[in-house]
Order: structure tokens, then C-alpha cells, then sequence
């Protein structure tokens, strides 16, 4: 099978896992409990949890809440309270390649601030997934995540990156959720298969890492969110396959 039949079939699953994942999460429930169903849903669709293939990361998911904002490790002694920012990446290996992806929800009680936050976060990936077409650049995707969350008073995370993906979970080339200049060098080309996200927080995006050497928290903080898809390039108009 080619690569990108294979991994359009891998996205479509994924796509369909992370949503059940969202219905799936109520107030009261611990992250071990989402980790469970992440490796449930995965394992019963024939693929392979692709997270648990990192090196010294043994889960099937991520999963974070309010100023975590990625990297979380679904522990048990974690709870899902109401009201909290959940984020749940999670991805999967599909006939020896990779898909990734990630989303933001409030559990239980929202609210207009707490939904503005996060339809920012929806609309920055948007636009940056409809700059992934051949002629464009990698700038030009970090450009328009950027846009979106600064004019509208977030801030975007610079110590993390979107990133290409195929045969292995990370690869070239890395995507800032911010623009810079050097990387109107990097050209997208035509079937290039790439993780477009948008990580953001609604104060100081400056993220530090917890003791126990994986999860990342804004320093100051403030809440954190991330939208991710696997996403083809093409000519004129991109391919989302984890939708």
C-alpha cells in the first residue's frame, strides 16, 4: 500500500477515535480512564498505538487540562473536573505510518470566554491548514497561526512546533506557531504529509516542564490550548485526513 492510501485510511480512523474520545470524557473521570479508551478504540480499529513507540513513553494519548498544554501523562490521579480546558492528543501507526492529532474542549460547564479561547485556536488552524498548498512555504503556515491568535489577544507558543510525519511520528520539517523569515526557504511540495498545529496560551506562552519529564505548563500559569491535524499538501487546496 502507498503512503498516502495508507495514511488516508489511518486519518480517517483517527479522526473518528478523537471524537469519540471528546464524547467520551465526563466530569469525574480520571485521565487513565481517556488513556484506557484511547488504547481500546485504537487497538480495535487493527492499529497500533503510535505514542507508546517514543521512547520512554509508554501511553496511547495525551492528555492535559487548563495551563497544561501538551505531553500530559494520562495518570490516574489526575481528575476531570467541571469546567476544566481538556486537551487530548493521541495518534496511531497505520500500515507503518504515523498520524497525529489533537483537540480542546471544556468539560462540563463553559463558558463565552472559555468558548471564544478556544473557537480562536479553531480558526488559527483553519487558516494555517489552508496555507499547506504547493507554492507556499512553511513561513506562510506559521504566518497565519500567528496572525490569527496575536490580533486576537493570545499568545503563540514558540518552544514547540508542528512537524512533518510519515514513516516516523516527527519529522522534517518543524512548523512554528510563529513566522520566521528563514523559513520561507522551506517550499511545500505536492503529497507532503505534515502535522499543522496550533498551540497557544491566553497569557505568556512560555511553557516549563513538570518533574516528571514530560508534561509542559505555561510558566505564568495561564490557560493553554492545541488544535492539531495530519494534513496532505496539494495543489491549490490541502487534504485534512484526521478530521
Amino acid at each position: 500500500m502507498d503512503q498516502l492510501t495508507a495514511m488516508r485510511q489511518g486519518g480517517k480512523h483517527l479522526g473518528v477515535i478523537k471524537h469519540q474520545l471528546v464524547e467520551f470524557t465526563k466530569v469525574g473521570m480520571t485521565f487513565a480512564e481517556i488513556e484506557a479508551e484511547a488504547q481500546r478504540l485504537i487497538k480495535a480499529v487493527g492499529a497500533i498505538p503510535n505514542f507508546a513507540l517514543v521512547p520512554g513513553y509508554h501511553w496511547a494519548s495525551c492528555v492535559m487540562k487548563n495551563d497544561e498544554l501538551c505531553h500530559g501523562i494520562p495518570i490516574a490521579e489526575k481528575i476531570v473536573n467541571d469546567g476544566d480546558l481538556i486537551t487530548i492528543d493521541v495518534g496511531l501507526l497505520w500500515e507503518g505510518y504515523n498520524l497525529d492529532t489533537t483537540t480542546s474542549f471544556v468539560a462540563g460547564t463553559s463558558t463565552p470566554e472559555l468558548d471564544e479561547f478556544l473557537e480562536i485556536g479553531r480558526r488559527s488552524l483553519a487558516k494555517a491548514i489552508g496555507k499547506a498548498v504547493v507554492g507556499n512555504s512553511v513561513y506562510d503556515i506559521s504566518r497565519a497561526i500567528e496572525k490569527v491568535l496575536v490580533e486576537n489577544g493570545c499568545d503563540p507558543v514558540y518552544q514547540l512546533t508542528g512537524h512533518g510525519l510519515g514513516k516516523e511520528l516527527h519529522m522534517d520539517p518543524a512548523i512554528p506557531c510563529f513566522a520566521q523569515r528563514s523559513d520561507k526557504r522551506i517550499k511545500l511540495y505536492e503529497g507532503q504529509t505534515i502535522a499543522v498545529e496550533t498551540m497557544y496560551a491566553a497569557g505568556d506562552s512560555e511553557v516549563v516542564e513538570d518533574p516528571d519529564g514530560w508534561t509542559y505548563r505555561t510558566k505564568d500559569g495561564s490557560l493553554a490550548a492545541m488544535f492539531e491535524e495530519t494534513v496532505i499538501v496539494g495543489k491549490g487546496k490541502p487534504e485534512i485526513l484526521t478530521d
